[in-house]
């Protein structure tokens, strides 16, 4: 079939930045604009589109990524709406992952704040070109000027002023186009067109320096609007869009717009950035798998000629449709009923439905081709970072890596006829979100939920009532504790059984040492001459890797070691992989003993915005807390505390803090490393978890 859309007509794109910036506000008027929707949605009524959950519109936020299609001009944009809340970074990852694109949403009052970062660091790890958007320039306090050094500042890149506002605060009615040398008026009223007036006269020397600058900034990161501007050429709007567009394409700087969204002011003139600027699927670098055959790596090109190739980057039970695999279609094409190979899992599947998605409503296609965003229905094997191939060119691409949980509850079921509805709705649940992890705790007879914070697993208990139908009980939040060694320790496991008949035999040397915070566990095989048969390394390994799932000191998982299997012997006839399975879990309980063992705890990057009178408040209970105060600065009138603080400190916080400050301040966290617990505090946590076991 011919495609729709030629493939560099496509734009691939995330909307994100730090919650209540406005990224649902923004996607809502850009659904608006384009014709997708003919009703506005407003997030404070819970009429959005794109947050469509009960829990999203009973408390205003988004809490999963959704993913729509729209159309501006001859372009077709295909756009996932993320959440800002630190809980929910794990879709932020995943759909930058897929992406092409993104649009950061900045709030004009705040500036960059906590999250902001946290989302920008995210695009660079996957090269993610980018375009911001400075939003609520009609909210008092608003300042570009400091949003834009701020952006110089934490974000540590090249923003390319492409618009100046026009007027602030109450006074904004719309932007000065640089490029074009012309201002725009907008209306509240999203119907009306925006209009073309004259650049004020107090403005006139700052747009010209401003244009200035621009050129000067691009000239600095594209050779050749450099050559042309130190010759002394005059550069037309079509090449300053062009050297525009290749500086954003190479992640060299980020153009920056500027609007409100909520009073319909200059999304239609980011859609124009979105397709000025951004890249389409043919501008990305090279995509390479791994083949399944030869182990080599492939370029996957992104042509409908090329094999077939796609990523599930997520998985959603639909209460009407059942399971939906949402894939990225990297090169290839695919169509109802076809057989693939999921080759990450070696699994064959077939093609049910192929749906592009509208948020939660669906429309049924035959076909998908190169750069579509699509959801699937029949993949029953399929999960996150699945690679979905061609079955006769099998090959795997990357998968996608998630944060570890770091916050846990005990749950149980209320009745018996909610003891087999639990089961099945946290299942859905753990496929639909890596994050989110389920075990059960044989000493305690318990089910354990864990996530990335106490809103997290609340949406998941508030989730399995009003979708899934079940009545549980819930423990009190638990912090997920690890447990690491501190120096090496060279020890022996050694598994004998002697019974009638064959007996048991495994003896094995390993040497454990200590890794950098979050590396893991690294297993080395440095056996010579055989001394014990390579059959048996891996259930070495293997009991290693299963013994550190409880640590020595409470119980806890055990992280960051380095064991090195050197020596040790077998019997010709009594050895077995059990038996040195078993070697392998003793000789890690006994070097964890050896190796002075120590308990980490999470802990989280903190930020605080506050009237100044409530500061010394805020910091006296912050350092009854263990918090670590980094630095203050001041922002918008407002006091702003950078700072660390343990995770186990945190629980009921947001309570704390509103009634410390007559709830006027408020205050974002993400996780930010393991560290040692202090000794007093570890003692105290041991015995508990003693006491528990």
């Amino acid at each position: 079939m011919p495609r729709s859309f030629p493939l560099e007509l496509i734009r691939n794109i995330a909307i994100i930045a730090h919650i209540d910036a406005g990224k649902t506000t923004t996607t809502e008027r850009i659904l608006y604009y384009t014709g997708r929707t003919y009703k506005i949605g407003n997030v404070d009524e819970g009429t959005t589109v794109m947050d469509f959950m009960q829990q999203e519109r009973e408390r205003g936020i988004t809490i999963k990524s959704a993913a729509t299609t729209t159309s501006w001009g001859n372009y077709r944009i295909n756009i996932i709406d993320t959440p800002g809340h630190v809980d929910f970074t794990a879709e932020v990852e995943r759909s930058l992952r897929v992406l092409d694109g993104g649009v950061v949403v900045l709030d004009a009052v705040q500036g960059v704040e906590a999250q902001s970062e946290t989302v920008w660091r995210q695009a660079d790890k996957y090269h993610v070109p980018r375009i911001c958007f400075v939003n609520k320039m009609d909210r008092t306090g608003a300042n570009f000027d400091r949003t834009i050094q701020m952006i110089k500042d934490r974000l540590q890149c090249i923003p390319i002023i492409v618009q100046l506002p026009l007027g602030a605060e109450e006074y904004f009615e719309g932007f000065i186009d640089l490029l074009g040398n012309k201002a725009w008026r907008f209306s509240n009223d999203p119907d009306v067109k925006p209009e073309e007036v004259a650049i004020p006269e107090n403005m006139l020397e700052k747009v010209k320096k401003a244009r200035a600058d621009m050129i000067e900034r691009l000239g600095e990161t594209d050779d050749h609007i450099m050559e042309a501007y130190l010759a002394g050429e005059e550069i037309s709007i079509d090449e300053i869009k062009a050297g525009l567009r290749r500086v954003t394409v190479s992640n060299k700087a980020v153009p920056v717009f500027c609007g409100s969204s909520l009073k319909n002011k200059g999304v239609q003139a980011l859609l124009d950035g979105v397709v000025d600027y951004l890249p389409s699927p043919l501008d990305m670098p090279a995509l390479y798998a791994i083949s399944s055959e030869t182990s080599e790596k492939v370029a996957c090109a992104p042509s409908d000629a090329s094999p077939f190739i796609a990523l599930a980057y997520k998985v959603v039970t639909d209460p009407y449709m059942g399971r939906l695999v949402y894939l990225r279609v990297y090169s290839g094409t695919l169509e109802t009923g076809a057989t693939v190979m999921n080759s990450t899992r070696n699994k064959k599947e077939r093609i049910g439905r192929i749906v592009l998605m509208h948020a939660n409503h669906r429309e049924e296609i035959n076909d998908a081709d190169t750069g579509a965003i699509i959801a699937i229905l029949g993949l029953k094997d399929t999960f996150t970072g699945d690679t979905v191939c061609d079955p006769v060119k099998p090959m795997v691409l990357e998968t996608i890596k998630f944060p570890e949980p770091v916050i846990q509850v005990a749950v149980e079921p209320k009745t018996r006829a909610d003891q087999d509805k639990l089961g099945e709705a946290l299942r859905k649940m753990s496929d639909e979100d890596p994050t989110f992890k389920v075990k059960y705790n044989d000493e305690t007879g318990q089910m354990i939920i864990a996530g990335m914070g106490e809103l997290h697993l609340d949406v998941i208990i508030s989730r399995m009532l009003t979708e899934f139908g079940v009545n549980a009980k819930v423990g009190n939040p638990q912090v997920a504790y690890k447990e690491t060694i501190t120096q090496s320790a060279d020890v022996e496991g050694r598994f004998v059984r002697q019974t009638g008949g064959h007996g048991q035999f495994g003896h094995v040397e390993v040497i454990f040492e200590p890794l950098e915070r979050g590396k893991g566990f690294e297993f080395v095989e440095a056996i010579k001459g055989g001394i014990i048969p390579r059959k048996f390394i891996g259930p070495t390994e293997a009991g290693i890797k299963e013994a550190m799932l409880g640590g020595i000191l409470a119980g806890y998982p055990l992280v960051d070691i380095k064991a090195t299997l050197h020596d040790g012997s077998y019997h010709d006839v009594d050895s077995s992989d059990i038996a040195f399975k078993m070697a392998g879990s003793i000789a890690l309980k006994e070097g964890a003993r050896r190796a002075k063992p120590i308990l980490l705890e999470p802990i989280m990057k903190l930020e605080i915005m506050t009237p100044e009178e409530f500061m010394g408040d805020i910091i006296g209970d912050l350092n009854s807390r263990r918090g670590h105060i980094e630095n203050i600065d001041t922002r918008a009138g407002m006091s702003i505390i950078h700072g660390y603080i343990p995770l186990a400190s945190t629980f009921g916080y947001s309570t704390i803090i509103r009634s410390l400050t007559q709830g006027r301040a408020n205050y974002s966290m993400e996780f930010f490393t393991y560290q040692q617990v202090p000794s007093n505090v570890a003692e105290e946590i041991v015995s508990k978890g003693r006491g528990n076991a």
